[in-house]
């Protein structure tokens, strides 16, 4: 009886296509978003919808891996746009969460670096490219922004939002 045996290589893409497939992180046009994006509660907010932007605020990020401004304050309801601009010649991206979620994201992003990215929380931008994030605060606190890319978080590229409540005084 003769046996045939694939090679690992081969039996693993045959096996994974599909999810490499979704896993590789290739660019996304500018600040695309899938039509699919659902519209989860999460403890730093909602996505928000972009015909009810109340404010833009500019994010620049580059290669000497830092966001400028790296603090960014809004109010509770607030409906912001984050437009996000790489200055630099390296990939980039802005990720909001907690600490504790962007430090999980960061383990996974060093095991699997070309994870791809379509959650509305979430802009991946090319070099010299940019992109947004239109994000409703609807929850009072301090959360979080980082550029989860392998080493990037490591090098300190994060960012701190406050969530101040409605009634505060700006």
């Amino acid at each position: 009886m003769k046996t045939f045996t694939l090679p690992l290589a081969l039996a693993l893409a045959l096996t994974l296509g599909p999810c490499a497939a979704a896993l590789a992180h290739g660019e996304q046009p500018h600040g695309s978003r899938p039509a699919h994006a659902a519209k989860e509660q999460k403890p730093w907010g909602i996505a928000g919808d972009a015909a009810r932007v109340q404010r833009t605020i500019e994010i620049r990020m580059g290669d000497d891996m830092r966001f400028r401004p790296g603090r960014i304050e809004v109010r509770q309801g607030e409906t912001v746009r984050l437009r996000v601009r790489n200055g630099g010649r390296v990939m980039h991206e802005l990720v909001i969460g907690t600490r504790q979620e962007l430090e999980e994201h960061a383990a996974l992003m060093k095991k699997f670096p070309n994870m791809e990215h379509d959650e509305p929380w979430m802009a991946h931008v090319g070099p010299g490219r940019s992109g947004e994030i239109v994000w409703t605060f609807n929850r009072v606190g301090e959360f979080d922004f980082a550029c989860l890319i392998a080493g990037h978080y490591e090098a300190g590229m994060t960012g701190r939002i406050i969530v101040a409540a409605a009634s505060a005084v700006r």
